[in-house]
């Protein structure tokens, strides 16, 4: 007797999906359907004329239903407060999330609208400036608007995270070391910050420049809210400007970008001097819990180079980031 073996990922087929998405959003008969990338989640271009969309499918076991829902409840709010996001787009049922009986169970499917223009790593200061203000229109409509999510705190962020980490490794190494005295240092810090002076709401948590397309009119459009949860909104603001220093090898090209940004965002919505302080600090969290999460979901990223010289590349760029910052970790 043949019974099925298990698996932990299978990918569903580009063209019965395809088929799929044309019955359930109306489409017509000439709709493609191309797995664009498969990684965290799998990541489909559908086509229709001339009309693009992307359809996402949530890994097994990475989100649950309720999580996925309150995902598209802020992305969907952030439409109707015409901010520059990709949003769900309802099938003809009026429903937003798919399901289906993949061989690992049950997965979820969305489709969400196509983000005009492209994406690079590489943009002029002038573009960044147009980023700074597409994240603080989001900011604007996202704060206070609580989520059934996670919630980017001190524990998640740094404890948890490391954990996972250590997990993976197995090792006592020197940079296991690092980010536990990192993590110990800002602890202190996040502890010591004058919370009624750091405006809180629903985050991305992931901007940088794979999940943003601009265009030659730097028209930008964020997408991927995959990690939103709950937290300061400075948190995206040092992701953000993180990112910039990792890509901009040259101090000075950052540096111009970097303030740049901030003054993009600033004309849409101030940035709080208690806000501003932390700024060098709190990125350093988020990069800790997202080595953790390239940990926990190595199934799914399937990544060779994540290794001990990958985790070596990783917090050398955390320790120039401070170097630059002038943080002083004991």
């Amino acid at each position: 007797m043949t019974t099925e073996f298990p698996v932990t990922n299978s990918t569903l087929s580009a063209k019965e999906l395809s088929e799929f998405i044309q019955r359930k959003y109306n489409l017509s008969e000439g709709t493609e359907c191309k797995l664009f990338r498969a990684g965290m989640n799998h990541v489909y271009i559908v086509t229709d004329m001339k009309e693009k969309y992307v359809f996402r499918v949530y890994t097994f076991d990475w989100r649950t239903k309720t999580e996925i829902a309150e995902e598209l409840r802020l992305l969907i709010h952030l439409k109707e407060n015409k901010t520059p996001v990709s949003f769900p787009i309802a099938d003809n049922l009026n429903e937003y999330i798919q399901e289906f009986n993949a061989p690992e169970g049950k997965r979820f499917g969305v489709l969400f609208s196509f983000a005009e223009g492209t994406k690079s790593a590489k943009f002029t200061a002038e573009t960044s400036f147009f980023i700074g203000q597409a994240l603080a229109k989001i900011h604007k409509s996202a704060e206070n608007f609580p989520l059934n999510r996670i919630v980017y705190n001190n524990k998640v962020l740094l404890f948890d995270s490391l954990e996972r980490t250590r997990k993976f490794f197995k090792k006592e190494t020197d940079e296991i070391k690092f980010l536990e005295r990192t993590a110990n240092f800002l602890h202190t810090k996040f502890n010591e910050i004058e919370k009624e002076q750091i405006r809180y709401g629903a985050v991305h948590l992931d901007v940088w420049f794979d999940n943003m397309h601009f265009n030659e009119e730097n028209k930008v459009t964020l997408f991927d809210f995959d990690f939103c949860g709950n937290g300061w909104l400075c948190l995206d603001i040092s992701y953000f400007l993180f990112q910039l220093f990792s890509t901009n090898l040259d101090e000075n090209d950052y540096q111009i970008k970097a303030e740049s940004f901030l003054k993009g965002y600033e004309i849409i919505t101030p940035i709080t001097k208690e806000e501003r302080r932390i700024l060098p600090f709190v990125c350093l969290g988020i990069m800790t819990y997202y080595i953790s999460i390239q940990c926990d979901r190595y199934d799914n990223w399937t990544n060779i180079f994540l290794n001990e010289d990958h985790l070596k590349r990783f917090v050398g760029t955390l320790k120039r980031w401070i170097v630059y910052n002038e943080i002083e970790i004991e």
